[in-house]
């Protein structure tokens, strides 16, 4: 009796460690068990506590009558699976006539204290059915990437969701993005993790960073084109819409409209050519817009209309030539002038790290949600990286970004490198790199080569 006691209260004891220690390990030893057995011996007591029952039906009442039975107690949804993950669990439940998706999701914060859990969130999965993720543990306060993502062709990970789901940046279903976030609030490791995540796919990297280059130049040997200085970057904006004419016109000699042609193969876009004539597709990264739209004379201010132009024309017509636009700043508002709502408009993705005001973040899902501005300007200045992302449906997650430092970055960048597409239409933009024989091409056309 000694030993079971010694041996029970070592258990109790490891299990509180690592509990306070690992949380993640916890929950993979200990938690998950503990919280299905909690999930299903309170489960009918908790969903009608939450008001998630439903009346018994007439034919049960009728029947319980003609057999002189007590009346049916009232009917939760009937669970169709129970899965534990490695962060928490997944409750797939079929709802009773009468129920709605938005009843379970009002409830998720009573879900949430009845079963004790650390979060609660819901979707509906198909008419009738809801799935509930619970998460057993704070899963963005240290960010754990799984070992296996759904990594496909312009889909990468950069970021674990508060559900403990992977968050991905697919530009194949939203082309542009924007981001937001004040200083010091992780905007800069989410672009790591995005610059990291597309070194190893066949895409070309174009840059424009008017901080002297000093966040994306230390990458340099992953990207095809970089800007550094304001005037640079109209000049290579300017060539990046010259190629996406360039794109339309090989699309449009090989539509192939003919009566014999299937609609499937009939080419709308780069990605409906042959492998052997498809262009590269380019993802542009901007450091910080509002270098790009600030002005003090008249020639900065053509010049910056200039630019403005062309970002527009890029958002709007380059998904179909394989530009993808991935923006980011502090602010994003009509004060950087003319057309700037034009292009808020055409950047589907919106993702908003801490913001210093309301304001910030209604600029990125004032025309969304009113939910994730609210959220956006409760992240805490202590959660770097935490951010809320969200599209143009209105749906929002809270994420957060593995920690990349620099180095670890220019480590992938450096190991891919010779995935960099050489394009001629941005030859004159190739970076400069150290121990190259070619010749050095500065990266600013108006700063001196350096030997």
């Amino acid at each position: 009796m000694t030993g079971f006691t010694v041996a029970l209260v070592l258990v109790v004891a490891a299990a509180g460690l690592l509990r306070w220690r690992r949380p993640a390990w916890y929950w993979l030893t200990f938690g998950a068990t503990l919280a299905s057995l909690r999930v299903l011996v309170s489960y009918a007591t908790v969903m009608d506590a939450c008001g998630l029952t439903v009346p018994p039906s007439r034919w049960r009442l009728a029947l319980a009558r003609a057999a002189d039975r007590p009346v049916p107690a009232s009917r939760p949804p009937r669970i169709l699976r129970l899965r534990p993950t490695r962060t928490g669990l997944v409750l797939r439940l079929k709802l009773r006539p009468g129920q709605d998706a938005f009843d379970v999701a009002a409830a998720s914060d009573r879900l949430r204290h009845s079963f004790a859990m650390y979060g609660v969130t819901s979707r509906e999965v198909r008419s009738g059915v809801v799935e509930v993720r619970m998460t057993g543990y704070d899963v963005l306060k240290r960010v754990q990437m799984p070992a296996k993502t759904d990594t496909r062709p312009m889909r990468v990970p950069v970021a674990l969701r508060e559900d403990g789901s992977v968050h991905y940046r697919d530009y194949r279903a939203i082309p542009h993005g924007l981001t937001l976030g004040a200083t010091e609030s992780g905007k800069s490791v989410y672009q790591r993790n995005l610059v990291a995540g597309l070194a190893s796919q066949d895409v070309a990297l174009v840059g424009i960073d008017c901080k002297q280059g000093v966040e994306l130049f230390p990458l340099a040997r992953r990207f095809s084109a970089l800007a550094d200085t304001p005037d640079t970057a109209a000049e290579l904006l300017d060539a990046l819409v010259d190629r996406m004419e360039g794109v339309y016109q090989v699309i449009r000699a090989e539509q192939r409209i003919t009566a014999d042609v299937p609609d499937a193969e009939i080419a709308a876009d780069i990605w409906d050519l042959p492998d052997h004539l498809r262009p590269v597709p380019i993802v542009v990264l901007v450091d910080e817009v509002a270098e790009l739209a600030l002005f003090a004379s008249k020639e900065e201010e053509k010049r910056r209309d200039r630019i403005i132009t062309a970002l527009v024309r890029l958002a709007q017509l380059g998904r179909a030539a394989g530009i993808y636009l991935e923006i980011c700043g502090q602010r994003f508002g009509s004060e950087l002038g003319k057309g700037i709502t034009m292009l808020r408009a055409q950047l589907t993705g919106r993702t908003a790290h801490r913001v210093n005001d309301e304001t910030s973040a209604n600029m990125a899902f004032g025309d969304i949600s009113s939910d994730a501005v609210l959220a956006a300007i409760q992240i805490p200045a202590e959660m770097r990286g935490v951010a809320v992302a969200g599209d143009s449906t209105g749906g929002w997650h809270r994420i957060r970004a593995p920690h990349t430092s620099l180095r670890q970055a220019v480590n992938v960048c450096n190991r891919h490198a010779d995935l960099t597409p050489d394009l001629p239409e941005l030859a004159a933009f190739r970076p400069a790199l150290p121990g190259t024989p070619a010749a050095p091409v500065p990266l600013s056309k108006t700063a001196p080569a350096t030997a």
